[in-house]
């Protein structure tokens, strides 16, 4: 019971997005109605209000973060508390990708993923973000970068030896987020996908 009602609560907080918080915060156009329609911290770039965007990537980080964080406290301390967790890191994570919220329309859950491997490992998080930064400021292209990034990060959490059911969080989470991207794969071979801080579309 205890179980459920963490994922039930996880999957709420993932919901709540930022990106359409902070886009009416700033009296900014809904992100789900231009550039790739995803709302997330990106496409919330592309309005050129760059607060904005990074206030909305901090949020949908934050709120990963915090559920794991919390299930790590308030989890019992037997052999199912790293299971819990795990539990809870998908959820979160799942609640940015179809928020309620939202009909179950979310974003593409980047930032949320970050959130999440901090609070797992911070040897992790920083880890993975330093393959993002790396990607994104040789090729400039925030799809490519968080591609890149969906494919080490399961490989670092085995070489840091982390509990079994969190690396496997770790690559369903890698998965969705490989998925989540096809269209973007699509874009970038064949030339057509936008880089990072470029405007909207009319």
């Amino acid at each position: 019971m205890m179980t459920l009602v963490f994922v039930i609560c996880a999957y709420l907080l993932g919901s709540v997005s930022f990106a359409v918080l902070m886009s009416k915060a700033f009296g900014l156009a809904d992100p789900r109605t231009y550039g790739s329609g995803n709302p997330g911290a990106t496409n919330v770039l592309r309005s050129g209000k760059k607060l904005a965007a990074a206030l909305t990537l901090l949020g949908d980080a934050a709120k990963g973060t915090v559920a794991v964080l919390l299930a790590q406290h308030f989890a019992p301390q037997d052999g199912h508390a790293t299971v819990l967790v795990a539990d809870v890191a998908m959820a979160v994570f799942f609640g940015h990708l179809f928020p309620v919220f939202l009909k179950f329309k979310g974003g593409k859950g980047v930032a949320t993923a970050l959130g999440v491997l901090l609070a797992l490992s911070v040897w992790l998080g920083l880890a993975v973000l330093g393959v993002w930064v790396l990607m994104a400021a040789v090729f400039r292209y925030s799809s490519l970068s968080a591609l890149v990034a969906a494919f080490v990060a399961p490989v670092i959490a085995w070489l840091l030896s982390l509990p079994t059911s969190w690396t496997l969080a770790v690559l369903v989470m890698s998965l969705m987020l490989i998925w989540r991207h096809k269209s973007n794969i699509r874009n970038l071979l064949i030339g057509q996908e936008s880089k990072i801080g470029s405007k909207k579309k009319a």
